[in-house]
């Protein structure tokens, strides 16, 4: 049985940028030289269009296929990463382990990491972003101020808050989850 299985759905990320472009099906229809049902039923996921037609929709809306692509909605995905798996990121070291714990391209990022890793290393993410202490300790830097976590703590980041991280203790194991950046996060302080 297969226990990991993406099929993205494309046709929300083109509704998504035609809306936000505030065009009209007609407008782009013109634009692509497709028509306007054939583009409903690929908004609607009713018609997967060809590589070539997808690239004039891209090219209607002004961006590229593979942005489009990159925004898709992944569809009814279920995906399963055991503790064995070979998931590795780039940047961990012998000392050091990164393993992502969310393939694909998700809405949602997690990484887990074992040891310490580049604590010169600054980030900066577009979107919000959770730390969780899952074994011996660390010390954030965000926004001019120190953090000391043990096990169990959590630390919040909203997006664009600079920050770095180091491991205080040799047994090191951080969660970290992460909205996608591809994602256009909305500030909302209504709920």
């Amino acid at each position: 049985m297969d226990e990991r299985k993406e099929t993205l759905r494309v046709g929300s990320a083109v509704r998504r940028r035609r809306r936000q472009l505030e065009l009209t099906l007609a407008v782009v229809a013109a634009r692509s030289g497709l028509s306007v049902p054939f583009l409903s039923q690929v908004e609607n996921e009713r018609a997967r269009p060809s590589t070539r037609s997808l690239e004039r929709v891209a090219d209607a809306l002004g961006t590229t296929a593979v942005e489009l692509l990159a925004a898709a909605d992944p569809a009814c995905t279920v995906d399963l990463v055991r503790a064995d798996d070979e998931v590795s990121l780039a940047g961990g070291t012998p000392e050091t382990h990164v393993r992502d714990l969310v393939r694909g391209h998700h809405q949602l990022h997690a990484f887990e990491y074992v040891g310490d890793h580049d604590e010169g290393r600054e980030f900066q993410h577009r979107n919000d972003e959770l730390m969780y202490v899952i074994a011996g300790a660390v010390e954030v830097e965000a926004e001019g101020r120190a953090y000391r976590l043990g096990r169990g703590d959590t630390l919040y980041l909203t997006g664009g808050v600079r920050h770095r991280w180091r491991a205080t203790a040799a047994d090191a194991r951080v969660l970290v989850v992460a909205v996608g950046g591809h994602i256009e996060a909305v500030d909302d302080h209504r709920h």
